[in-house]
Order: structure tokens, then C-alpha cells, then sequence
């Protein structure tokens, strides 16, 4: 099993570092350069256990990165201007309001 992904995958809802996705995309790396070796040997039965754990990497990285993106579409798109404006608008009541 891929030393990476056993130590990656967050245990309940635990928070996911850049340093495991790194370390991940690391070993993929290393795994992809594993698989075309045996390839170009003609080992292709000696492929299969590194194509599993390549594909339950890429699995779990791509469930990481659609999870992040449902985030970002649940929360509200804020601008700068937005802010802003609203910031001025709070202004200006308050100063209608100690004026008045």
C-alpha cells in the first residue's frame, strides 16, 4: 500500500495540508515513473499494484478537489467593491445619525 496515501487520508473530518497533497503528488510521480519502467521491460503484470495505487491517489486528490470546489460555491462570491460599499453606506448612516 502507498505509504503516502495511508498517511494522507484524514481520519473524521480532519483538514487536509498542502504538505500531504504535495507528498502525494510526489509519489504519483514516482509511481508513474515505476509503472512506464516495468512497461518498457514488458513487465506489464508487475504494473497492476502501482496503476491501484495510482488510481486510488488520483481518486482521493480529485474527491479533495471537488470537495473544495462545493465549498466555494457555497459561500458568497464578496468583492472588494461590494465591501466596500457597503462599508461607506455604514459610514455615511452614522454620520447622518450623529449629525441629525
Amino acid at each position: 500500500m502507498s505509504v503516502a496515501f495511508a498517511s494522507a487520508r484524514p481520519r473524521g473530518k480532519g483538514e487536509v495540508t498542502q504538505q500531504t497533497i504535495q507528498k502525494m503528488l510526489d509519489e504519483n510521480h514516482h509511481l508513474i515513473q515505476c509503472i512506464l519502467d516495468y512497461q518498457s521491460k514488458g513487465k506489464t503484470a508487475e504494473c497492476t499494484q502501482y496503476q491501484q495505487i495510482l488510481h486510488r491517489n488520483l481518486v482521493y486528490l480529485a474527491t479533495i478537489a471537488d470537495s473544495n470546489q462545493n465549498m466555494q460555491s457555497l459561500l458568497p462570491a464578496v468583492s472588494a467593491h461590494t465591501w466596500g460599499g457597503g462599508l461607506l453606506t455604514l459610514i455615511h448612516h452614522g454620520l447622518d445619525t450623529f449629525s441629525g
